[in-house]
């Protein structure tokens, strides 16, 4: 395709994984390889470092990608702003400096400026970049923050942007906050192509395996180990994958086998499974390891947050819970062989046609990036 008729696309981002074994930030990369697959797109990418294509460009000076791989290595700026308020303080005002610094370097060579994370969208104040926002699920413990809403506001007035939360249940207080300045359009992440092709071999006849893939922290684990007490041992087992990012005490019961990645689960862990667990209160958008499990016919028991329930349908593509009586009720249930395959095979099929692929979501993302560009013709 000639240059001309490309869409010049900024993406920034505070996550990335380093290799393409790493989990932090994946979604990220499959994101950005799907983007630069496109004819009409050409992406320069401004992340921490890490293994990506040839097809993207590096929009990261070398002093910018040691200082954001530092950050990622202590936590990311929400951890600390929880554990060391002042050096999170510190380290958000240090990333607001730099995106400033690479906004203004492109102001001139993009047309469309791709942000992921709302607060990455501050330091665009004052420059007229036609802007994509992606909204997560964590971007709404920002907003509840003093003034963050008065400056986000001030950053989308005059500007064609649209804001684009992962998924439908974010969209009302969106509009309602940011609806009179900015289109609010739900854009769902995809799914690599190997999830859905991922054949399961379950024992039924053995001990049951049940995982659970999250970041340890308080919230993100929320009642599992108080609800599992009992539930779980050595004929039903749990299988905990995730980096601790907060002192928990993990209990006996569990088998804790620290960081993953997706080549693991995906070849040795969610074949044998049988099912994935998550009671997470934490902010959820849309928790990609549910789609993942989902696309690949495992079936998820989660708690009732609007996140889990904007994407299972209890009782067909999935199980809701809210108490420890439900949560056994669900694992019996869904260690019956016939209910575990009926809502497995659903569960595929609503992923099938409601989220899709990586390049499906890539569609969307350049359908919105022409949505903005049209505008500010």
């Amino acid at each position: 395709m000639n240059e001309l008729n490309r869409s010049r696309v900024l993406m920034v981002s505070t996550s990335f994984p380093e290799t393409r074994q790493d989990w932090p930030g994946r979604f990220i990369a499959n994101m950005a390889e799907a983007l630069a697959r496109r004819e009409d797109v050409h992406l320069a990418l401004w992340a921490p470092p890490g293994e990506h294509s040839a097809m993207i460009q590096q929009a990261t000076l070398p002093e910018e990608a040691l200082w954001l791989r530092q950050l990622l290595q202590s936590g990311g700026i929400a951890h600390l702003l929880r554990a060391k308020p002042w050096q999170g303080g510190l380290a958000a005002a240090g990333l607001l400096r730099r995106l400033r610094r690479v906004y203004r370097r492109y102001q001139d060579d993009v047309d469309v400026v791709h942000v992921n994370w709302l607060q990455n969208a501050l330091p665009l104040w004052g420059m007229d970049r036609p802007a994509v926002i992606t909204v997560l699920g964590n971007d709404f413990g920002l907003l509840r923050l003093p003034g963050m809403v008065t400056a986000l506001r001030a950053v989308l007035r005059g500007r064609r942007a649209i804001l684009a939360p992962n998924a439908d249940w974010m969209s009302d207080e969106l509009m309602r906050r940011f609806g009179d300045l900015a289109e609010v359009r739900p854009i769902p992440f995809g799914v690599d192509d190997p999830w859905f092709a991922m054949e399961r071999c379950v024992a039924w006849e053995g001990p049951q395996q049940w995982l659970a893939v999250t970041r340890l922290t308080q919230r993100k684990i929320g009642d599992l180990f108080a609800w599992g007490e009992g539930l779980f041992d050595e004929q039903r087992q749990l299988h905990l994958f995730g980096p601790m990012q907060e002192a928990l005490t993990i209990p006996g019961w569990v088998h804790y086998h620290g960081a993953t990645h997706p080549k693991a689960l995906l070849e040795e862990w969610f074949p044998k499974a049988a099912g994935l667990v998550t009671l997470s209160q934490h902010d959820e958008g849309r928790p990609q390891v549910l789609l993942e499990a989902m696309a690949a016919r495992l079936p998820v028991i989660a708690s009732a947050l609007p996140a889990h329930r904007d994407l299972i349908r209890s009782g067909e593509t999935g199980m809701l819970v809210n108490s420890r009586s439900l949560f056994a009720s669900a694992l019996q249930k869904l260690e019956s062989p016939a209910d575990n395959q009926r809502i497995g095979e659903a569960a595929q099929a609503w992923i099938k046609t409601m989220v899709g692929t990586w390049d499906d979501c890539a569609s969307r993302y350049h359908a919105a990036y022409q949505t903005v560009l049209g505008a500010s013709a």
